[in-house]
């Protein structure tokens, strides 16, 4: 009997659009919960505090106008959805949130945090520029600290170590299962398309206990194993194997997305915070929690770090292991620290036996939908 893979897919799909109702039992049953906006939230300690950490709005066009009254136009349209969500109370996992964590990730986006402080209670976490040397890692640990003393204030808990272990283990079996899941994407031709792929990825951070998010990845991977091997392909062997890295992608910018699928490619990895960049590796258990966890965030390849040597690294890496025929860079308008990394990623990419590669600039509006089809279309067609 062949299993129904677009369902299993479409539960994903479903935990994202009926997740307010789940947060909204997590409240009524006395949860605290908290809003993050970046990779770089330490999830760990919201649930050490018995708290539930859960990504806010900030995918969709919806809100810009109303943000761009208070904020320039040419900022990131992250940032202006983000704020726009709050600004006009239309994200659910906003109104639900009794505090928001914000980190100092750019420039848009800690002076964001300031205007965002007059809606609900923002704490921002001060992220060192470098991941390297002792300062960056010192600052950071206290930062970790920080913040666990101020969910402990808020929340009226006391988190132990031996809490921060255990929420430690919880998430990296999360992480576990995704990347089991993901790297089915290494197999040729792979056994989803990258709209499905994308689906899991995003989907998965809209089920709020371990066990759900754990034990659904296991499930989906099994059936979806147990259909391939049954002979059932979803994308033929000739599609053109495509990386997507850059600017975090959902949403709107899933148009992207489409015009590579509809041009003769297929996603078969995701280099970006969706993706895989920030759960490849788990927090190291047999250290001191918040030595480990400082080591963790601080080795997440962004490009608000300066160096960034750790992204071209793991774009070597990613190309020779999911045999990727081209790379596409999503830089969102605005985005300097990605923006002005396309030059050197491009020479990265290139360097991997001479792999194609293209950056695409867009914002969350439509308008550019036939333009990105156009140049997508002529950069598959000479891989």
């Amino acid at each position: 009997m062949s299993f129904d893979l677009p369902k299993a897919f479409k539960d994903f799909d479903e935990a994202r659009q009926n997740s307010f109702i789940a947060m909204k039992e997590l409240k009524e049953s006395g949860k605290k919960v908290v809003g993050t906006f970046c990779t770089y939230s330490p999830t760990e300690i919201i649930k050490a505090a018995g708290a539930v950490p859960v990504g806010l709005c900030a995918m969709s066009d919806e809100p810009i106008e109303e943000a761009e009254k208070h904020l320039p136009r040419n900022l990131c349209p992250l940032i202006k959805a983000s704020y726009g969500f709050a600004l006009t109370d239309t994200c659910p996992y906003f109104y639900f949130s009794d505090l928001i964590l914000g980190e100092t990730t750019c420039d848009g986006k800690k002076k964001m945090y300031e205007l965002m402080d007059d809606i609900k209670p923002v704490h921002v976490m001060q992220l060192p520029q470098t991941s390297e040397g002792e300062q960056s890692f010192n600052l950071w640990k206290s930062e970790i600290v920080r913040f666990k003393e101020r969910l402990e204030n808020d929340f009226n808990v006391s988190i132990s170590d031996e809490d921060v272990k255990s929420a430690i283990v919880e998430r990296n079996n999360e992480r576990k299962a995704l990347k089991a899941f993901y790297e089915l994407g290494k197999m040729v031709p792979p056994p989803f398309t990258g709209s499905e792929l994308l689906s899991v990825l995003y989907g998965a951070g809209f089920k709020f206990t371990s066990e759900a998010i754990t034990s659904s990845l296991e499930e989906i991977r099994e059936n979806t194993l147990k259909d391939y091997e049954a002979g059932n392909r979803k994308v033929s062997e000739d599609k053109k194997r495509i990386l997507i890295t850059g600017c975090p992608l959902a949403g709107a910018t899933q148009k992207l997305v489409a015009a590579i699928e509809e041009n003769g490619g297929t996603v078969v990895c995701f280099e970006n915070c969706i993706g895989i960049k920030s759960v490849e590796d788990p927090v190291d258990e047999s250290k001191d929690p918040f030595d480990a966890l400082t080591e963790k965030y601080l080795n997440i390849p962004c490009s608000v770090m300066t160096p960034n040597n750790k992204r071209g690294e793991m774009l070597e890496r990613l190309i020779k292991e999911y045999k990727i025929d081209g790379v596409v860079d999503m830089v969102l308008q605005a985005c300097h620290t990605y923006g002005v990394e396309t030059h050197t990623m491009k020479k990265v990419v290139n360097g991997v036996n001479e792999t194609p590669y293209i950056s695409i600039e867009t914002d969350y509006s439509q308008s550019d939908v036939g333009q990105i089809k156009t140049r997508v279309a002529a950069f598959i067609e000479m891989l």
